[in-house]
């Protein structure tokens, strides 16, 4: 059985959350080696003076979705617990540290743009642009005094906020124009 329990806790930027990124991404890139595209920091630990639950996201990108349960042993090996899409078809999700999550891998394919963009684009958007990320850090820092125990009432407290974030962050996204999504940052281009 699965535990979903999780204690929900907002805390001030950590400027060790890249560097913790870094070791765990070449801890990942050893489990995959050739399966993997790239490799990217996601989620509020990857945006500078957010507040965040001290969880690093990682998002791997893979050739081949479909190969990757084949590699949850040598997950399971590095600490995390292989949970399959978790309810996103066409992901693969792991995660570390149970009720006190650490990190949190949500792997895609290759050709899945649309997610991918997607999370790229947040992330992004939010390094640029000061004033959302302090609003969603505000909002985030509320909801975890309000629901330190229930990461569903968290969740559901920001859904509103995250959509309409999301929205403005992918046109900002596209408005780029980038040659390469996937290896540039939207928020250093001239």
């Amino acid at each position: 059985m699965v535990n979903r329990a999780m204690n929900v806790i907002v805390i001030d930027y950590n400027e060790r959350w890249p560097d913790l990124y870094k070791r765990e991404a070449n801890e990942i890139l050893e489990v995959f080696k050739n399966e993997l595209v790239n490799i990217h920091h996601i989620g509020s630990t990857a945006v500078p003076n957010l507040k965040a639950k001290p969880i690093i996201d990682i998002m791997p990108i893979v050739k081949n979705i479909d190969v990757v349960d084949q590699f949850n042993g040598k997950m399971i090996g590095i600490g995390y617990e292989p949970l399959g899409e978790f309810g996103m078809k066409g992901r693969r999700y792991f995660r570390k540290g149970g009720e006190n999550r650490t990190h949190q891998v949500h792997i895609f394919q290759a050709d899945n743009t649309i997610e991918i963009e997607r999370h790229l684009a947040v992330r992004d958007y939010l390094r640029s642009h000061g004033n959302e990320a302090f609003a969603y850090g505000k909002l985030k820092a509320q909801l975890a005094i309000q629901f330190p125990k229930d990461i569903e009432g968290y969740s559901l407290g920001k859904e509103e906020f995250v959509k309409g974030l999301e929205q403005r962050a992918l046109a900002w996204f596209k408005s780029c124009e980038l040659s390469n999504l996937y290896g540039t940052d939207p928020s250093k281009s001239p």
